[in-house]
């Protein structure tokens, strides 16, 4: 049994989500801004935490920005039908790859 499997799930509405998950915002270039530095090695980690189990992955359009929404749609889709992706709304960034505020609440 593999650490994610030990990991056990829970509910999100009528979905079982693994507990562990990934976390797609270090995909993303330096200080979370731009392509990856490698674009290959990003897109095999995705396809190797998938692989290894991982049915949940976390990202947000501001990474990158949507760097990593694109990164994700490249390396998996079509998308396995027990895939859960969640995102964040509120944050946006500057062309000099700032943090700025949401535009409305």
């Amino acid at each position: 049994m593999s650490s994610i499997d030990k990991s056990g799930t829970y509910k999100l509405g009528d979905r079982s989500v693994r507990r562990l998950g990934y976390g797609a915002m270090q995909l993303a270039g330096p200080h979370v801004f731009g392509p990856p530095k490698d674009h290959d090695a990003a897109i095999a980690v995705l396809r190797e935490a998938v692989a290894s189990g991982v049915n949940h992955i976390d990202t947000s359009d501001y990474y990158g920005p949507y760097v990593t929404n694109q990164l994700i749609r490249e390396a998996l889709a079509p998308y396995p039908q027990d895939l859960v992706i969640v995102t964040k709304i509120g944050a946006r960034r500057g062309s000099d790859a700032s943090w700025l505020p949401a535009y409305s609440p």
